[in-house]
């Protein structure tokens, strides 16, 4: 497909399915069927991460998909959604199913603390 395609197919549908939310995402991720995959800078991860997905900086992207799991949904996430948004598209372009998450990082490190965090760490240690 094209990206003029796509676009002439664009439909409130498609827009409803690149989006995604936190207890959408965590309830994939917990389950084994998506990947999320933080694009951010290297200096923006060393600074702060989370203790699980993956990092892929947007740049590094293009010679990085083998390190993807085509059979899971791509979750793509950065602070404030706008680098997420420009991977989903690549990979979506690529063969990948792949949302972009709307809240952003910060949103997610906000959501998960005290008994969220507990509680969805023990759900992904179990498998």
């Amino acid at each position: 497909m094209t990206f003029d395609e796509y676009l002439r197919n664009f439909d409130y549908e498609e827009r409803k399915r690149m989006k995604i939310g936190t207890e959408e995402l965590l309830e994939l991720y917990a389950r084994g069927e998506a990947e999320i995959v933080d694009i951010r800078f290297p200096e923006e991860y060393e600074a702060w991460h989370f203790g699980f997905g993956k990092h892929i900086p947007l740049n590094e992207l293009p010679d990085r998909l083998n390190e993807l799991d085509k059979d899971k949904v791509i979750i793509t996430v950065c602070p404030h959604k706008d680098r997420a948004e420009i991977a989903r598209l690549y990979l979506t372009f690529k063969g990948f199913r792949a949302r972009y998450y709307t809240e952003g990082l910060l949103k997610l490190a906000d959501y998960l603390r005290g008994d969220r965090a507990k509680k969805f760490i023990e759900r992904i240690k179990k498998g």
